[in-house]
């Protein structure tokens, strides 16, 4: 029962990217998107994706740091290919196997740590991402010049300490275990996330949008925030129905908008295959001595 039911969400994950992405190209002139994407400057993308893996390479030690407090000790080459891999199975085969239930279950079987701890350091991991995300949002909006904002920019401004705040406190009271690393796992998702706009800003670049890039990258931050929601096959369709309407909002080119989305998604799933090599290559969980 339990594997038919992830086989019918699967099943809905998929459907619902596809009905997202066919929608979203009956909305957009498809082939002046190739075009966009076929004009790019191959450079620049080269340089977004370096950025994008040294994203990954800082999340990959933030993620460590979590699972050194549950005295879970792998090395930080280990713990990358497994990483690797976990980014592998997120995108292409979520069904059931996602990137972080197979990193649970092989820690789980690997070291002797409970189960709900595992599991509580993963969804940290995550909500950790969530709340950098969420910050640079608002810290961008709020200096955003749009006279629709200028009521309200002290919203904005105001929900960066509180949302801090909010998230050291759930550590506080459900988490105190991970407490000690609250604010570097913070430091290294700051790191994370600014990576990943820089990649944003070289695709930018890489089409040669010169105007108009806050706005783009504001989009992109909301999309991260909505690709996480569980309704789609690794966020695929959700970021893109967000950049087609986060254009629409900000009176942006819905075309170039959801071309840098497309660039995006590729760059992700080119550094993501390479965690295939793992899939077929057993990864040798190697350990600390002693904590670090």
């Amino acid at each position: 029962m339990v594997k038919l039911n992830k086989k019918v969400t699967t099943g809905l994950k998929v459907l619902i990217s596809i009905i997202l992405i066919y929608f979203i190209f009956t909305k957009v002139d498809v082939g002046e998107i190739k075009g966009i994407l076929f004009k790019s400057n191959f450079i620049n993308l080269a340089i977004a994706a370096l950025f994008f893996i040294v994203s990954k390479v800082i999340a990959a030690v933030r993620l460590n740091l979590y699972f050194h407090q549950l005295k879970v000790l792998l090395t930080y080459s280990s713990n990358f290919k497994l990483y690797l891999l976990g980014m592998f199975y997120n995108l292409f085969l979520p069904g059931g196997i996602g990137g972080d239930a197979y990193k649970g279950y092989i820690l789980r079987k690997s070291f002797d740590v409970p189960t709900k701890k595992i599991v509580s350091v993963l969804v940290l991991d995550r909500l950790g991402g969530l709340l950098l995300l969420f910050i640079y949002a608002c810290a961008l909006l709020a200096f955003l010049d749009a006279e629709i904002l200028n009521s309200i920019r002290w919203v904005f401004i105001l929900a960066i300490p509180i949302s801090v705040i909010v998230f050291w406190l759930l550590n506080k009271k459900y988490f105190s275990y991970v407490l000690p690393i609250f604010w570097k796992t913070t430091l290294l998702s700051a790191f994370v996330q600014l990576a990943q706009l820089v990649s944003i800003w070289y695709i930018l670049l890489a089409l040669k949008i010169e105007y108009h890039q806050i706005s783009y990258l504001i989009i992109f931050l909301i999309s991260s925030i909505v690709a996480v929601v569980p309704l789609t096959l690794g966020g695929i369709g959700s970021r893109e129905v967000t950049f087609f309407y986060g254009a629409e909002l900000l009176k942006l080119d819905q075309s170039i908008s959801v071309g840098v989305s497309v660039l995006f998604f590729l760059i992700t799933a080119l550094v993501s295959f390479v965690g295939i090599w793992y899939h077929f290559q057993k990864i040798k969980l190697d350990v600390f001595k002693t904590s670090t």
